[in-house]
């Protein structure tokens, strides 16, 4: 056996009502003129943290849209040099912890995270930025965030059909860190509890959303998703994810969801103990039971229901693959088209 372990720095503070110490953990940081990052939808939560923070907040910056668009981004970044802001706090989902990254990347502040949706992407020190339809990620540790606040009660209003593609998009994190040509035995750990715990979570929240447990659980199994896909290497999966959402402009988390039970289907064949860690986690053929489950809570299964532009294709595929992606079974711009084409 021969892996490196690699350290994990971001603190994390778990549990319901842990957002109220969200000042407390800024304030363990020493920092004192802090820009408080979320999306327009999501600004009467960023103005909770505003006066959680206190005297400590410079202000409010409600700006943050999927994909980290470049010119976002660079607003944001502008916005913070500004205020002359020593630090960032990012509340909501993957935009505003993505904006968040941004901002902590370009002028060096650190993140506190607060995330509101399972992506699970706070954990990582991953990414993303998109320019002209073209979705570009790459690791950085001034963007993994310093302090992670994790609180299932800003999770309960989350509707039921955004969770789900939410979890999965985490499910997806730790199907690529069970898979990964770098996973090491706590990853691996990691990457089976965490689908073990969103595949059993997942129909809990459906059948009741305001279930604190079940939103918990979910957290928890976003939080292991993220914390194994951190020290890994994306491969497959997510490089398609991108390619369709940076190309297409499409949902990220719908997409994840879309593209899961057929990536899983072209690679599982090519990674016998990705395969059979993740039929003992789901209790059955990984495959079957995410598909059925996927069904039975109305999940989007096709990327035309996302909108998708099937003449798009072959472009796509050929970024796809170029370079080719890291990943038990390296796929061709053919079976990248094939996979589109299954999926639409």
């Amino acid at each position: 056996m021969r892996f490196t372990e690699l350290p994990r720095p971001s603190r994390v503070v778990f549990g319901p009502g842990r957002f109220a110490e969200v000042g407390d953990e800024v304030a363990r940081l020493d920092r004192h003129r802090v820009v408080v990052v979320t999306t327009p939808g999501r600004k009467a939560l960023g103005e909770r943290a505003a006066d959680a923070l206190g005297d400590r907040c410079a202000a409010i910056h409600a700006e943050a849209v999927e994909h980290v668009p470049g010119e976002v981004a660079d607003a944001g970044v502008a916005r913070a040099r500004e205020l002359g802001a020593d630090g960032c706090v990012a509340v909501g989902g993957g935009s505003a912890v993505g904006l968040g990254k941004a901002i902590a990347r370009d002028t060096g502040v650190p993140l506190v995270a607060v995330p509101t949706t399972y992506s699970g992407s706070e954990m990582t020190p991953v990414w993303g930025r998109t320019e002209a339809g073209v979705k570009t990620t790459g690791r950085d540790e001034r963007v993994r965030p310093a302090v992670v606040v994790y609180d299932p009660e800003l999770t309960t209003s989350l509707p039921v059909a955004t969770s789900v593609t939410s979890a999965v998009n985490a499910l997806a994190h730790a199907v690529e860190a069970l898979w990964a040509p770098d996973a090491t035995p706590v990853t691996r750990l990691e990457a089976a509890e965490s689908a073990r715990a969103i595949i059993d979570a997942l129909p809990r929240v459906a059948a009741a959303p305001e279930d604190l447990d079940a939103r918990a659980d979910l957290l928890y199994g976003a939080w292991l998703a993220g914390a194994g896909l951190a020290v890994t290497t994306m491969g497959l999966h997510h490089r398609l994810a991108h390619v369709l959402g940076g190309g297409l402009d499409l949902p990220h988390a719908g997409t994840h969801t879309v593209l899961l039970p057929h990536v899983m289907a072209y690679t599982l064949p090519a990674a016998p103990e990705a395969s059979a860690a993740l039929a003992r986690a789901f209790g059955g053929d990984p495959v079957e039971v995410l598909s059925d489950l996927l069904a039975t809570l109305g999940a989007p299964i096709t990327l035309g229901g996302l909108g998708a532009d099937a003449s798009q294709f072959d472009t796509l595929a050929e970024r796809a693959v170029t370079p080719p992606p890291t990943h038990p079974r390296v796929p061709t711009a053919d079976e990248v088209h094939a996979l589109f084409d299954a999926a639409l």
